[in-house]
């Protein structure tokens, strides 16, 4: 899941209409808002925090209208969901697309049955809107996992790329799996894989006049009341961050 614009650049006076998607390859359908489903919902502009005060319901997620220029950084934390996999191989198949690691010796290792078993699940979004010139700068939100991105898409040169700190719990992330979905003017997507550095930190190449979504996940054996409240076994983190690179 995925915080989406039509428009990660307006001007004084548009809408912002922030969308929450959730599907595969930077496409998918868009959710209604429902705050039963939400653990935090707001966006930072100039240091002025807004909670996000929506209906139920509402398509898009996010209308407001943009009164001042800045980097506006949208960022959701879901409640947590679950889902259910009743065979071995649809879990296999999420472990190695997201290089997670020897997760199956461990499953083992843990007694665990390898069908119908309960994953928990939490989704950390973020989403970075440029309204007029787009000054301003990302930052941690102490989200449990979330990716900063340390280099201004609207207001920095990035022929050389974006600058990105990923995070778990505050601590960088080092040597961990970036998905990186770019989309073109036209809906084109293509996807890539980068690795964070040991000091949780990588960059991303990019392309005038494309949108880009970030996705990393960490997949933990649950902490707290999470396996007790849910039956689950596992549990997966998801961040994700979006914004956008000027046309030359």
């Amino acid at each position: 899941m995925w915080l989406d614009t039509k428009n990660f650049q307006p001007q004084i006076g548009d809408t912002v209409a922030i969308e929450l998607r959730n599907g595969q390859n930077f496409k998918g359908i868009n959710l209604s808002y429902f705050k039963n489903r939400i653990e935090n919902f707001f966006w930072e502009l100039n240091s002025a925090k807004t909670v996000v005060k929506s209906r139920s319901g509402d398509i898009p997620a996010i209308k407001t209208p943009a009164l001042e220029n800045g980097l506006m950084v949208v960022v959701y934390h879901s409640r947590p969901s679950t889902l259910t996999y009743k065979d071995w191989q649809k879990f296999d198949d999420f472990i190695q697309h997201k290089n997670l690691g020897l997760i199956e010796q461990v499953h083992e290792s843990r007694n665990l049955p390898k069908t119908n078993f309960i994953e928990s699940y939490k989704r950390f979004s973020k989403a970075l809107i440029g309204i007029g010139p787009g000054q301003g700068n990302d930052r941690s939100y102490k989200l449990e996992t979330e990716f900063v991105v340390l280099t201004n898409p609207y207001t920095e040169d990035t022929s050389n790329g974006i600058k990105v700190l990923l995070l778990y719990q505050g601590i960088p992330r080092k040597h961990a799996q970036i998905e990186v979905f770019q989309r073109s003017s036209s809906g084109v997507v293509s996807v890539f894989y980068i690795k964070t550095n040991a000091q949780g930190k990588a960059i991303i190449d990019v392309l005038p006049g494309h949108d880009y979504l970030l996705d990393a996940v960490i997949l933990r054996i649950p902490e707290g009341g999470t396996a007790q409240n849910s039956g689950a076994v596992w549990e997966s983190l998801w961040a994700a961050t979006t914004f956008s690179i000027p046309t030359e």
